[in-house]
This record gives structure tokens, sequence and C-alpha cells, in this order.
């Protein structure tokens, strides 16, 4: 398969969490990517945000070295990594009993980890991979990739931490939509389909496994562009309209909600141009 040339001209951009944000409610992707709201920093987001980061540094490691012992020692510096970078997530807790606290539940993920896999025997290819493709018509698909794991015989396979629980059977292909998304952006950059994608829930220890075929990221590809279409109509229009939930309760946009009695701001005069970056988060574990 022929890779799809990123100088295509560029009329919109789409990651797997906006375009999840759509398909949830269009009215928090409003917020998220055309209004650009602030949101809170909450103790299971910065969780997820600093487990993750512990992962990647370990395989910085030497493979002999990737122990339990030494993700805990990775734990705390992390964290004051996060603080130097992004001081506001400081206020989430009121003391050190507090912030221990969370560190321990922290650790309990990390502990989690090596209950699914040795990482001294993961052949890892990249960690934290920013990966892109602009398909025909300018649409940008783009996104951050956990880890790329290579096999010797070339087969390639994608792995994501998640630092809630698994999903019920019922929406197993929710969760699989993220994975297929950056498989369909490999395949369209590589010429080559991951042989494996894999969801590692750390919150109770299971593993999400599926093998994309190229009907599947075909259709994929179908979805995202019926979305990209979508998003421009209601984009026209100025029409996100709300669709409450139980995600509802993680959201910090309530206020401005009109399910829950608020008022949009009004609509934006000049939208985001196409190139800028995408407002990205760890959300909170479902």
């Amino acid at each position: 398969m022929t890779a799809v040339d990123l100088a295509l001209p560029v009329v919109g951009s789409l990651s797997p969490s906006r375009a999840g944000d759509f398909m949830t409610c269009p009215l928090l992707f409003r917020f998220r990517t055309i209004d650009r709201l602030p949101q809170s920093p909450s103790p299971a987001a910065t969780r997820g945000t600093v487990v993750h980061s512990v992962l990647e540094r370990l395989f910085e490691l030497p493979a002999v070295e990737r122990t339990p012992d030494a993700a805990r020692a990775l734990l705390r510096p992390e964290w004051e990594r996060l603080v130097e970078a992004e001081p506001e997530v400081a206020t989430l807790f009121a003391d050190d009993s507090e912030l221990s606290t969370w560190l321990i539940s922290a650790e309990e993920l990390l502990t989690g980890y090596f209950t699914l896999e040795d990482p001294r025997r993961v052949l890892v290819a990249e960690r934290e991979q920013c990966v892109e493709v602009v398909l025909p018509g300018g649409l940008r698909l783009r996104g951050i990739v956990d880890r790329l794991d290579e096999a010797p015989s070339g087969d390639l396979r994608l792995v994501d931490y998640k630092t809630g629980r698994s999903p019920g059977e019922a929406f197993e292909g929710k969760a699989l939509f993220q994975m297929k998304f950056y498989a369909l952006v490999l395949w369209r950059t590589r010429g080559t389909i991951p042989k494996l994608l894999q969801l590692m829930y750390l919150g109770d220890r299971e593993v999400l496994r599926y093998s994309p075929d190229e009907a599947d990221l075909l259709a994929v590809e179908r979805k995202l562009l019926a979305l990209w279409e979508a998003i421009e109509r209601a984009t026209q229009l100025q029409d996100f309209r709300p669709r409450r939930s139980k995600l509802c309760d993680w959201c910090d946009h309530q206020a401005l909600c009109p399910e829950f009695g608020g008022t949009p701001p009004p609509f934006p005069a000049a939208l985001p141009g196409a190139d800028e970056p995408l407002p990205e988060q760890r959300t909170a574990p479902a």
C-alpha cells in the first residue's frame, strides 16, 4: 500500500481524544477544541500522566534493570518533573499525607503493570511517539502512541496503558477505537498493519487484545471522514448540541452546559487553525 502524502493541504485535524469527544458529546468537542476552555487537573488524570511517564522512563533502562523496584524509584521524580512543568497540579493535595496516599495509589498501578508483562522481555521500537498522516481530502489524523513494539519478524504491536478498569464486553469496541485510529495512521504511513493492538488496564490488571485487518481500518477511515463532515456541518451552523451521559460526572464545563442549566459562551469569531496543536490530556479512568 502507498503511504499518504503528508504534504497534502490540511483542512482539519482529529486525534482519538477529540474524535471521541465529538462522538460522546458534540458540545464537549466545541468546548475543548473550538473554545479551548481550560480544564482543571484531577488526581485521577494526573495519576495517569505520571504512571505513563514512569513506564516511558522504565524502557529507557537496560532490559535487565526494568524491575518493580526501578519503577517505584521513578515515581516521585516523575511527579516532581510534572509539578515543575505544570505547577497547578501541586494544588491537588492539601498536605504531604494526601500526596503520599496518592503516590501509593500510583504505585499500586505500577505493581499491576508487572503482573501483565515482563518488560525485560519486551522489544520496544518507539515510546510516546507522535504519529500523523493527512488523508486525501485534507483531514489530518494525529496522536501519541504509548508504545510500539517490533518483533524480530517485523511484526508490530501497538500498546496503550490505561489506568482505569477494563470495559465490559459491550464497550470493548469503543475502547478499541483509539487503537484502530493509531493502526490506521501506521498503515497509511508505513504500509504495514500492526499484528496486534493491546490495551493494558492497570486498574484491574486485564489486557484487551485485538488483531486488526484491512477491512477494520478502512471502516475506521470511513467513520473518521464522516465524523469530520459532521463536525464541519456543526461548525458552519454553530450548532454543537450536548449529549448527556454518565461521563458528564467528569466534565469541567457543566456550568456552561444547557443540560445543567448553563449557557455556552458566544461562538468564537476566529476558529483555531488546522495546524494548531490539539489540546490533549490523560482522561480520568473509566
